[in-house]
């Protein structure tokens, strides 16, 4: 007798509270815990497939989306329409809402870590069940961050050599180990889909969110990549010594993006996170 077909990509286009177009998707279970997974920086929802198609996370209810400005979701020009923490906080709310998850679990990576914190510091933790910050942005203080500030500021330049460039170099520094070219050129083209203005309202807001994290009252898994240029671990150390209770998953030998270097582990970590604070084994 074989085995069941996973049900089939479920696609949604939602609009926010504020009229920008999102797209969405739903993989996996379409009953049992959610996870709302959240990209970083000139990424898309593409950067979780190695997620989105494992075996250890399939009795999950994920959802993926494009966030303002990325990949296939609308991309305003107006640079305020990035500034705001109720925007951010509205369109994770609408996600939420239009796949009907019950306080889900959000995962969230390096700049994504200002959405998490401005969804809370908008609706509070009442909705949700748990926290993920993965190699994620939190706070401000140098001493936080890596040697790709300078790249980051090109790759908001409108000169497009220049911006190509650093962007490819990024992306190279990402990773502490190579990856697939396939992978690699996916990732590269969701990158060069955000225009540089956009880039450049993302880059220059400013992440303030150590007061909120002190208070937060849902369970935290912080994950890092021992070798990240991008966000240094101490980002992840000081997240973890002010949320009540977080707990530090360190990933010696990953860089950047520890969900997709070391796919297995991070995915085990993250079936073993979301049913423990679900209460659904």
């Amino acid at each position: 007798m074989s085995a069941p077909k996973p049900p089939a990509r479920r696609t949604s286009r939602i609009t926010t509270p504020d009229g920008v177009g999102i797209a969405a998707e739903a993989f996996g279970a379409e009953t049992g815990p959610g996870v709302v997974f959240i990209h970083g920086f000139s990424q898309s929802s593409l950067c979780w497939s190695r997620q989105t198609a494992s075996p250890l996370l399939s009795d999950l209810q994920m959802v993926t989306y494009d966030f303002r400005g990325h990949g296939a979701s609308d991309k305003p020009e107006d640079p305020a329409r990035y500034k705001a923490a109720e925007l951010w906080a509205g369109e994770v709310d609408a996600v939420v809402r239009a796949f009907g998850l019950e306080r889900p679990v959000l995962v969230g990576w390096s700049y994504a870590g200002r959405i998490i914190g401005d969804y809370v510091a908008t609706f509070g933790t009442k909705g949700i069940s748990g926290i993920v910050f993965v190699d994620a942005v939190t706070a401000n203080e140098r001493r936080f961050y890596g040697s790709c500030n300078r790249l980051m500021r090109q790759m908001c330049s409108p000169d497009v050599a220049e911006n190509i460039t650093a962007t490819r170099a990024f992306l190279r520094r990402c990773f502490a180990n190579p990856v697939p070219q396939p992978l690699f050129e996916l990732l590269f083209g969701v990158n060069m889909l955000v225009p540089h203005h956009i880039r450049a309202a993302l880059f220059d807001r400013v992440a303030d969110y150590d007061a909120l994290n002190r208070t937060l009252d849902v369970p935290v898994l912080v994950v890092q990549g021992a070798l990240d240029e991008v966000v240094a671990p101490a980002m992840a150390e000081h997240i973890t010594e002010i949320v009540p209770n977080a707990r530090l998953d360190l990933f010696e030998g990953a860089g950047h993006a520890p969900f997709l270097e070391a796919p297995e582990r991070f995915n085990a970590a993250l079936a073993t996170f979301v049913r423990e604070v679900t209460g659904k084994a």
